[in-house]
C-alpha cells in the first residue's frame, strides 16, 4: 500500500517553493525597473569553502518568508486604519516593495506639501546631487579698478542666497542651514580689485519669470508661506524696505542688499540700484557657488521650503531650454520624468511645486511608485524628517515605537493633511507608506492625529524576521 504524504510537510514544501518563485520573479522585476541602481559586482566564489546551506532554506530567504508569515498580522493591525480612511482619502503601506494594504490607492488627493517629493525627485535625477547654482557679478572693470558703468548682481537660481542675518534672524520657523553667503561673494568682489562703481549695481534676475506669486494660491498664503519667487531672491525675499517685510521685486531688493554689503566694504556705488539685466558678453569679475543639490534637495524636504520647491521647478524648466524659466515648463518636465519611470499618472495634475496649490493632483500609488523608484541612501529618503527627531517631524510620534525610525514628508492646507515615507522595520525590511487625508477640518490635530497614531503604532508592531518555530509544523 502507497503511504500518502505528511498534509503539513507538504504545505511547507509549497510553502518554500511559491516563495522561492515570488522572491526570483520580485528580483528580476527590480532589476528590470529599476533607472538608478547601483552597478552589479560579480564576485567569485571561492572553490575551497563549502556552502552548508542548501539551495532551497528558508535561511536564504528571510524577509520573503518573514512577510508571508507576518504579512497577515501586519494586515490586520492596518485594518483599524484603513476602516477610518474616508472616501475622499488614500492609505497605501508596503514591505520591501510588496503591496500589503491599499485603499483608494489610485484616488486623486490634494497632497499638499506632499507634492514636494515629486518635485525633489525629479530635480535630483535631471539636474543631479552635484548641481550647484551659481551667483556672479559681471562687469567693465578698468585697470584702475573702476568700473565705469553698472556692476550686475546675475541670479542663477539660488534657492539659499543669503546674508549672515537671515539664519539668526528668527523670522522662519526653520531657519535655512545650507546658506549660500552673499558676504562671500563681496568678498571676492574687494578681492578683484574694484574700487568704486560708477554706475549701479544692477540685479538681474531674468533666468526666471517675473510671476512672483503661483496664481493658483490663496492670497492668503502669498510671501507667508511662498514667494516671492525670483532667479535672484536673497534672504527669500525678506526685506526691511517693505511694511510687510516682503520684496515687491527680488532683484531690486537683492541689488540694494549687494550695495549695502559693497559700500560696507570700501567699495563706492555711485548711483542708486536698479533691477536689469547683464549687458551681454559682460565679463564676470566673482561668483560663488551654492551647496550641492542633495544638500538642498534635504534642507527642503526637512522642513518644507516652499520657496525652493518653486524655484527647482523654474530651474528644471531651464535645464530643459525654456528660458525664462516658467512653472508650466518645469512641471511638464517633472510629469514626463515621473511617467518614464513608469509613475501611474492617471488623475494626476501638477500646478506648482510646493503643494500650496489646491488644484494639485496626486494619487498614493504615484507617491509610493515615487518612493520606490529612489535609493534608500539617497538624498531623498536620507532627507526628510525623522519622528520625534527632526524638522517638520520634531513634534511628532514622541515616545511612541516608531520614535526616532520613522522618516516621513508632511503636509498641511486647510481640509489636507498628508505624510509619506518609510519606515525601518527590525530584520532589515523597509516598510514604505503614503497616508494623504482630504476631509473638512482634518488638518485639525484631534481630527488627523488618530490617523497618524494608528499609522505609527501598526508600523511599530511588523517583525521583519521569521523563527524556526513558526516555519516548523505544530
Amino acid at each position: 500500500m502507497r503511504r500518502g504524504g505528511n498534509p503539513i510537510v507538504v504545505l511547507v514544501s509549497l510553502t518554500v517553493t511559491v516563495s522561492m518563485v515570488l522572491l526570483v520573479l520580485w528580483q528580476w522585476a527590480e532589476v528590470n525597473r529599476a533607472e538608478r541602481a547601483d552597478p552589479v559586482i560579480e564576485a567569485v566564489a571561492d572553490p575551497s569553502i563549502a556552502l552548508n546551506t542548501p539551495l532551497l532554506s528558508f535561511r536564504r530567504t528571510p524577509v520573503t518568508l518573514a512577510l508571508s508569515v507576518n504579512g497577515p498580522a501586519f494586515l490586520a493591525e492596518l485594518q483599524p486604519l484603513l476602516q477610518i480612511v474616508g472616501e475622499s482619502s488614500c492609505l497605501m503601506v508596503a514591505v520591501d516593495g510588496t503591496p500589503i494594504a491599499s485603499i483608494h490607492a489610485e484616488l486623486p488627493v490634494i497632497p499638499a506639501s506632499n507634492m514636494k517629493l515629486l518635485v525633489a525627485a525629479a530635480a535630483l535625477d535631471v539636474l543631479g546631487e552635484d548641481h550647484r547654482f551659481t551667483t556672479s557679478v559681471v562687469g567693465d572693470v578698468g585697470a584702475d579698478g573702476v568700473v565705469a558703468g553698472d556692476l550686475t548682481l546675475v541670479g542663477g537660481g539660488d534657492p539659499l542666497l543669503s546674508t549672515a542675518w537671515w539664519p539668526t534672524s528668527e523670522v522662519q520657523a526653520y531657519p535655512p542651514t545650507n546658506i549660500t553667503p552673499l558676504e562671500q561673494l563681496a568678498d571676492a568682489v574687494v578681492a578683484a580689485g574694484i574700487t568704486r562703481v560708477d554706475g549701479r549695481i544692477a540685479g538681474d534676475g531674468s533666468r526666471f519669470d517675473d510671476v512672483r506669486y503661483n496664481p493658483a494660491w490663496d492670497e492668503s498664503l502669498r510671501g507667508v508661506e511662498g514667494g516671492p519667487i525670483g532667479a535672484l531672491l536673497v534672504d527669500d525675499g525678506w526685506t526691511s524696505t517693505s511694511p510687510d517685510g516682503i520684496a515687491t521685486d527680488p532683484g531690486l531688493t537683492a541689488a540694494a542688499t549687494f550695495t549695502y554689503l559693497l559700500v560696507a566694504r570700501g567699495i563706492a556705488v555711485a548711483e542708486e540700484p536698479v533691477a536689469a539685466t547683464a549687458p551681454i558678453g559682460a565679463a564676470e569679475v566673482a561668483s560663488i557657488e551654492s551647496a550641492p543639490l542633495s544638500a538642498i534637495v534635504g534642507e527642503m524636504l526637512l522642513t518644507s521650503d516652499d520657496n525652493t520647491a518653486e524655484m527647482l521647478v523654474k530651474e528644471l524648466s531651464v535645464a530643459d531650454d525654456v528660458v525664462p524659466g516658467t512653472t508650466t515648463a518645469g512641471l511638464a518636465v517633472v510629469a514626463e520624468r515621473l511617467a518614464a519611470w513608469g509613475v501611474p499618472m492617471a488623475g494626476l495634475s501638477f500646478v506648482d511645486g510646493s503643494g500650496l496649490a489646491r488644484d494639485d493632483r496626486v494619487t498614493c500609488a504615484a507617491l509610493m511608485a515615487v518612493l520606490r523608484h529612489e535609493p534608500v541612501d539617497g538624498p531623498l529618503f536620507t532627507g526628510l524628517p525623522v519622528a520625534a527627531t527632526s524638522g517638520t517631524l520634531t513634534d511628532e510620534f514622541v515616545g511612541s515605537g516608531v520614535s526616532g525610525e520613522l522618516h516621513g514628508k508632511t503636509g498641511s492646507l486647510s481640509g489636507v493633511k498628508s505624510l509619506s515615507g518609510w519606515y525601518p522595520a527590525s530584520g532589515g525590511s523597509l516598510i514604505t507608506f503614503a497616508l494623504v487625508l482630504n476631509s473638512t477640518g482634518i488638518d485639525e490635530q484631534g481630527l488627523w492625529r488618530p490617523f497618524w497614531d494608528g499609522l505609527g503604532d501598526a508600523l511599530a508592531t511588523y517583525p521583519a524576521s521569521v523563527s524556526v518555530a513558526q516555519l516548523m509544523p505544530s
